[in-house]
């Protein structure tokens, strides 16, 4: 698994953890909703941290724990 499809695996696992919905995400982040929806359906290849940094801090969790997971555990070397 590439690391872009592991991140937004993460994503969708915490947002559903979380019961948040796509638009709650959107509000709590504070970004806007066609930059997060470009990362949910796989069209950003590389969201960047600080984008990142802000999709967890909505779904109300650190960095290291929006890392800390298996999904992590075996990505595929990139391009």
């Amino acid at each position: 698994m590439k690391i872009q499809e592991a991140t937004t695996m993460r994503i969708q696992q915490l947002r559903r953890q979380k019961r948040l919905s796509v638009y709650a995400l959107i509000y709590q982040s504070g970004m806007p909703p066609s930059t997060v929806k470009s990362i949910l359906h796989g069209k950003s290849q590389n969201p960047g941290i600080v984008n990142i940094k802000r999709l967890a801090e909505g779904l109300g969790v650190t960095i290291r724990e929006f890392y800390d997971s298996e999904i992590f555990d075996d990505l595929e070397p990139e391009d």
